[in-house]
């Protein structure tokens, strides 16, 4: 059965979250959102692309920063309102610079910091 993007439950906005996992390592990268145009041209490209909702237009991971997701896979969850896309990553996948934007963990009611910039 061939995939059709309008199958998906986007928001009231046109959304849904999408989660960027490293598909050698398991990683969870980041998390951003696609509406269904952003959604097609990661399927026709192969370069994983976003909505920003902050500057309103698409934004192709990596295309400033040369830390691009190159899409091995994507995934629709049981509910069709979030997408899994595992990428092969090159460089840091946050803005900070670190490889992951998940690098706070919550340790007996303090923040941690697991991750440094460059790690």
């Amino acid at each position: 059965m061939a995939f059709d993007p309008a199958t998906l439950t986007f928001d009231a906005n046109g959304l849904l979250p999408a989660i960027a996992q490293d598909a050698e390592s398991g990683e969870v990268l980041m998390l951003a959102w696609m509406n269904a145009e952003a959604v097609a041209k990661t399927l026709s490209s192969g370069r994983v692309t976003y909505w920003s909702r902050s500057r309103q237009s698409f934004w192709i991971k990596g295309e400033t920063s040369g830390h691009v997701q190159q899409l091995v896979e994507m995934r629709v969850d049981c509910d069709r309102d979030c997408l899994l896309v595992l990428v092969r990553q090159a460089g840091p996948a946050c803005h900070t610079g670190r490889r992951s934007c998940f690098y706070t963990a919550i340790r007996d009611g303090d923040e941690v910091e697991i991750m440094a910039p460059g790690a």
